[in-house]
C-alpha cells in the first residue's frame, strides 16, 4: 500500500522539480509538500491483531453507524483524511466473494451511500463456517476502491486487504451470532479495536 504513496510522491517531485528548473525554485515547492503529503496519507503502520473470538475493524476511523437490518447488524467506519485508508480482514478465513458495484460518489458518511455508491463487497469464511461481509465504500472525494484479494485467498485476522483513495467508509455486516462492542462515535483502527465478540 506504502508503494502507491511512493509513485504519486515521485511524479509530484518530478513535477516540482521541472517547474523549479523551467520557472523559478519557489514554484516548486507546493508540489514537493505534495509529496510529502502523499507520502503520509498513504502510510501502512504495523498492528497488534488481538487473539481471540472476535472481528476486528476492517478500518481507522469512527463509527458512524449501527443499525439493525433484518437478522444483520451493520456497523460503519467513517474514515476521514487524516486516517489510515489501509484495509484488513475482521476475521481470519477464506475470501469467497469479491464483488464490485459501480454506483454514486455521495458523502460517504450519509447512511445512503451504503446502498448507492460504488463500492467492493467482500465475504470471508472463517474456519468454523461463519461468515462475515464487509464494504469498501467509495465517497464524494474517495473516488478509487482497490481490493487486492481474490476468491480462495486465504486471510489471518487483521491482513491487509486492499485500501480506500481519498477517504470514505467501511461497513461491516455481523449475523446474530455476533455481539457488537462498539457505538457510533467511537474512534478505532484497523486490526487491532475489536467490533464484535462471538457469543457463547
Amino acid at each position: 500500500m506504502v508503494i502507491t504513496g511512493i509513485y504519486y510522491a515521485l511524479a509530484c517531485l518530478a513535477g516540482g522539480a521541472a517547474v523549479a528548473y523551467l520557472a523559478r525554485p519557489a514554484f516548486g515547492v507546493p508540489f514537493f509538500v505534495l509529496a510529502g503529503f502523499f507520502l503520509w496519507f498513504f502510510r501502512d503502520p504495523e498492528r497488534e491483531i488481538p487473539k481471540g473470538a472476535h472481528a476486528v475493524s476492517p478500518a481507522d476511523g469512527k463509527v458512524v453507524m449501527i443499525r439493525q437490518e433484518g437478522d444483520l447488524t451493520r456497523v460503519a467506519v467513517f474514515m476521514s483524511p487524516i486516517d489510515v485508508h489501509v484495509n484488513r480482514s475482521p476475521i481470519a478465513g477464506k475470501i469467497t466473494k469479491v464483488e464490485y458495484k459501480p454506483g454514486k460518489f455521495l458523502v460517504a458518511s450519509k447512511d445512503e451511500a451504503s446502498l448507492e455508491n460504488e463500492q467492493n463487497l467482500i465475504t470471508v469464511e472463517g474456519t468454523d463456517g461463519v461468515r462475515i461481509t464487509f464494504a469498501q465504500i467509495a465517497g464524494l472525494v474517495a473516488r478509487r476502491v482497490i481490493c487486492d484479494k481474490r476468491p480462495g485467498d486465504e486471510v489471518a485476522m487483521g491482513d491487509r486487504i486492499g485500501l480506500i483513495q481519498f477517504s470514505s467508509r467501511v461497513d461491516i455486516l455481523f449475523g446474530k451470532e455476533w455481539e457488537i462492542g462498539v457505538k457510533p462515535g467511537d474512534r478505532v483502527s484497523a486490526g487491532s479495536s475489536i467490533l464484535a465478540r462471538r457469543k457463547s
